[in-house]
């Protein structure tokens, strides 16, 4: 339950900025706001500017994924202000063809967590200075956090002594698909409760 302050803080950004916030919403004691990509970078600002806000730090850059929805990914930006000692998460939505405007103009950290959004969801962030992977191989196809990224991947990449380099080779399993049975050999035994 979000306290007063919280709720109060929350409809007062709504009111100041209607054009820029599509909704808000709470979880525990911390305010979500939600608008659109189109808005991102003003609503940003606002936030690192206003005087009633001052979040100047951007924590992290998070990437949801769901598949279901027609805007399946969904971007989380946590921001923090020491000034207030509070924090606020902003989120916004894209498919796989709309871009996410990037906002290391306003938060220059943000360059290397849009990256890892990046690479690893495939959510493109227009006006990046250098998006480009940044914990997968150059080669790599596809985005590995993606829900219908297939589990088993398409190649190995190895180091090959003979050749004195690294190989990309088509995946090929060792063994056949096992089943594994976690449950605890004691938890099958019977122990008559009677005696």
């Amino acid at each position: 339950m979000p306290s007063t302050n919280t709720i109060k803080y929350g409809q007062f950004l709504l009111q100041a900025c209607p054009k820029y916030i599509d909704k808000i919403s709470y979880a525990k004691d911390t305010l979500i706001l939600h608008t659109s990509p189109r808005n991102l970078v003003n609503l940003m600002r606002l936030l690192r500017d206003d005087t009633n806000a001052q979040y100047k730090i951007l924590i992290d850059i998070c990437g949801v994924d769901y598949p279901e929805r027609p805007n399946r990914f969904e971007v989380a930006y946590c921001l923090l202000s020491i000034r207030y000692n509070n924090r606020i998460i902003v989120k916004t939505e894209a498919d796989e063809v709309t871009p996410v405007p990037s906002i290391t103009k306003i938060f220059s950290n943000a360059n290397w967590c849009e990256r890892e959004v990046w690479d690893l969801f495939g959510v493109y962030f227009s006006d990046h200075p250098d998006l480009r992977r940044i914990l997968t191989d150059y080669g790599f196809e596809g985005h590995p956090l993606r829900k219908d990224f297939p589990l088993s991947g398409y190649v190995e990449v190895r180091y090959d002594d003979e050749q004195k380099r690294v190989v990309t080779e088509p995946l090929e399993l060792t063994q056949e698909f096992r089943y594994f049975d976690f449950t605890s050999p004691w938890e099958q035994i019977e122990i008559d409760s009677k005696k």
